[in-house]
Order: structure tokens, then C-alpha cells, then sequence
């Protein structure tokens, strides 16, 4: 008998020992938790790479349509005056949001300002503008919301656009 390798009776042809009663219950019910625990944190983090992702392609759409000079047409339902070119654009944006939305995220503020303009301000033909929208997702895993402030993971997504050369009567 080796020190290192103890053997129990069983097959003899191919050298397998045989279990204690219990013993895969016991190593099931170690492993388990952590094997739940790496699926839902992949789980977890997978949506917050998903929903950033998406957070950030909508606010690219935004700027693009943006840097049209273009806007919605008709009133704005809350405050029942014609759509400017700033409420049309984080409109747009909160449209393209739609799917983060589903998912939980909270869409914080669209902020749209122009080098020329300032902020609130789109800006003119050829002025260059910044959008930015600040989005938190609460996190699902306990584990992992407690390593984040509140629970939530908070993402600021941007893009930079210079205008088309379009009509300066779009600019209201």
C-alpha cells in the first residue's frame, strides 16, 4: 500500500473505487451554489453589457438624427406647444431607448448642447453638438449589487456630431 493512494475494495479490472453513501450528495450540494452563482452573475453582467450596448446605439441614433437639422412635426402631449428641435431629439432618443427600458433601465436625463449654442441647444448648420443620456440598471444577483452604489450600475453613454449643412430655419 502506496501512502498516497489507498484503495477500497471494488472492481478489480479497472481499478474505480466505490463511494461512501452520501458522498455525491455532499459534493452536489457544495458545488451547486457556485455553479448557480458564476450562471447568474453571467446572467447578470450580460444584460448590463446588453443594455449599455443599446443605451449607447440609441443615443448614436439620436445624434444622427440630430445632426439632420430635422424634427418631430405636431405638438408635444405634455406641454401642448409645437416640438422644438431639443424635445424632438430626446424624444427620439427615449424611442430608440425603448428596449433597455423593458429591461429595467431607468433613462436618467438626455442632455443636448451645441459649441455654438451652449447647452439646450442643438445648434446650427455645421455647429458641432454633444448628446449625452445618464441610464442606471438595477442589478438582479445580490451578490453583485452590493458592489455597486444602491444596487445599480449608473453609465453615461455620448456621441459627438458636427450638422449637416441644412437650413438654418430648422434650428427652432
Amino acid at each position: 500500500m502506496s501512502v498516497f493512494h489507498e484503495r477500497r475494495e471494488g472492481d478489480a479490472v479497472s481499478g474505480r473505487r466505490w463511494l461512501s453513501p452520501g458522498q455525491s450528495a455532499v459534493e452536489f450540494a457544495l458545488a451547486l451554489p457556485t455553479f448557480l452563482l458564476m450562471i447568474f452573475l453571467v446572467m447578470d453582467f450580460g444584460r448590463l453589457f446588453f443594455v449599455q450596448e443599446n443605451v449607447q446605439q440609441a443615443v448614436l441614433a439620436g445624434a444622427r438624427y440630430a445632426s439632420t437639422g430635422t424634427h418631430q412635426s405636431g405638438t408635444n402631449l405634455t406641454t401642448g406647444l409645437p416640438y422644438t428641435r431639443v424635445q424632438s431629439i430626446q424624444s427620439y432618443i427615449q424611442q430608440q431607448a425603448a428596449v433597455p427600458v423593458a429591461m429595467g433601465a431607468v433613462l436618467s436625463s438626455v442632455q443636448v448642447s451645441s459649441t455654438i449654442g451652449g447647452a439646450g441647444s442643438a445648434g446650427g448648420p455645421q455647429d458641432i453638438e454633444i448628446i449625452s443620456m445618464t441610464t442606471t440598471l438595477p442589478l438582479l444577483t445580490p451578490l453583485v449589487s452590493r458592489l455597486f452604489t444602491n444596487g445599480q450600475y449608473a453609465f453615461t453613454a455620448t456621441a459627438t456630431v458636427r450638422n449637416e449643412p441644412f437650413p438654418p430655419s430648422q434650428t427652432k
